[in-house]
């Protein structure tokens, strides 16, 4: 039972605080700076199966392992934020590289959301199920 709880505590902490996020800090620098690009509301498929996917991959490698071997909750934000920095990074530097409107504020502003948000998420999810669990 821990592992549903683990998967659902990271991933409702990694939606709730991203949408939030997203909608009254992100969207305004993104829109200023590539407006035309953006369609008028997100394809919601695609971004659950990130989320989805991203939240599974932290659990992998970092949340789980943590529970198994009473990592502490500095570990689990460490060990996740790495993850946000590879998936966020990978996303905006090659955005940056290729795309003649995409602007270091842009590359810098989701790269450190992204860090941010997969750790705090990973140790949200890790103390949840940490209280839930035992």
């Amino acid at each position: 039972m821990t592992l549903p709880i683990l998967f659902l505590a990271t991933f409702a902490v990694f939606l709730a605080v991203d949408f939030v996020a997203l909608s009254y800090f992100i969207k305004p620098i993104f829109a200023r700076d590539i407006g035309p690009l953006m369609l008028d509301s997100p394809r919601l498929l695609p971004a659950f199966l990130f989320y989805a996917f991203m939240v599974a991959v932290v659990l992998w490698f970092v949340s789980w392992p943590a529970l198994a071997d009473s990592k502490s909750l500095w570990w689990v934000f460490g060990n996740a934020a790495l993850i946000g920095m590879v998936g966020y990074g990978t996303y905006e530097f090659t955005n940056y590289a290729i795309l003649k409107d995409w602007t270091a504020t842009l590359v810098a502003t989701d790269f450190i959301w992204g860090t941010v948000l997969t750790g705090g998420s990973a140790v949200a999810g890790a103390a949840i199920t940490r209280a839930f669990a035992t």
